[in-house]
């Protein structure tokens, strides 16, 4: 499932010619309204990530009233996120989220981007941080409630989906707590993120806090369970690496070492 669960989002638009003047779903209220729908699910389909801006401006510029304002705007908030343009991609996942107050997916969004985009040395670093936060922790408690987009997806997906969801957000915080060097929240943050969702990125980002920690040992450890899997990414194993060098340099063992 993408984490966005367009795809369920999209097949209720394609459906939409049944549900014209249903109240209970989202739908489009002209066909003018359903084409552009189309148009910009289609582009975000094939990552043609200015087709999906140009659809969605035309969306919510045309159709005041439509009940996908919310899509619309943390689509193209997206689109501009892939296109490596943050700063817009900000400024669309906040009007996401004026459209929607509890809209999860423009709040951890806007956590992720700005705990990675923060740095030590910003002036206004505990300002952003505590904002990130607050997002990540929001889309959390936003998620717990969220109504499915498309009833068919089965509730045990969902469930999962929502696990993303935390685990993203945990992520998010231990980034930010990274850059205020505090390690061992760090790595705590990333432990839950991993339990929530087993990524082996989350692994590597829990040791890595736990080296800059000083805990060398618990470090090693991680990284070999990483290293071990043949199948890993080899951008992860690269960190994994690097991490359990700096930790036997630092006077690290592996578990049962001497």
């Amino acid at each position: 499932m993408k984490r966005s669960l367009l795809t369920g989002i999209l097949a209720l638009a394609a459906g939409a010619a049944g549900l014209m003047g249903q109240n209970k779903q989202p739908a489009p209220k002209s066909k003018a309204e359903l084409e552009t729908l189309q148009a910009m699910f289609s582009a975000q389909q094939a990552n043609n990530f200015d087709g999906v801006i140009k659809a969605a401006d035309e969306l919510v510029t045309k159709f005041a009233d439509t009940d996908f304002k919310e899509t619309a705007l943390y689509m193209e908030a997206d689109a501009y996120h892939m296109k490596k343009d943050d700063t817009k991609a900000q400024i669309y996942a906040e009007q996401a989220l004026q459209a929607n107050p509890k809209s999860y997916q423009a709040s951890i969004m806007l956590a992720e981007m700005i705990a990675k985009s923060t740095r030590e040395s910003d002036l206004d670093r505990e300002e952003k941080l505590g904002k990130a936060e607050k997002y990540a922790k929001d889309a959390i408690d936003f998620s717990k409630d969220a109504a499915k987009p498309n009833p068919q997806i089965p509730d045990a997906q969902w469930d999962e989906f929502k696990k993303g969801i935390a685990a993203r957000a945990h992520g998010a915080i231990g980034i930010g707590n990274l850059t205020r060097k505090k390690y061992d929240v760090a790595a705590t943050e990333f432990k839950t993120a991993f339990e929530n969702d087993p990524q082996p990125a989350y692994l590597a980002q829990q040791a890595s806090a736990l080296q800059s920690g000083g805990k060398n040992d618990e470090a090693i450890a991680l990284c070999d369970k990483i290293l071990a899997d043949p199948q890993m990414h080899p951008a992860i194993k690269n960190v994994a690496t690097q991490v359990k060098a700096a930790a036997v340099k630092a006077g690290g063992k592996a578990p049962g070492g001497n």
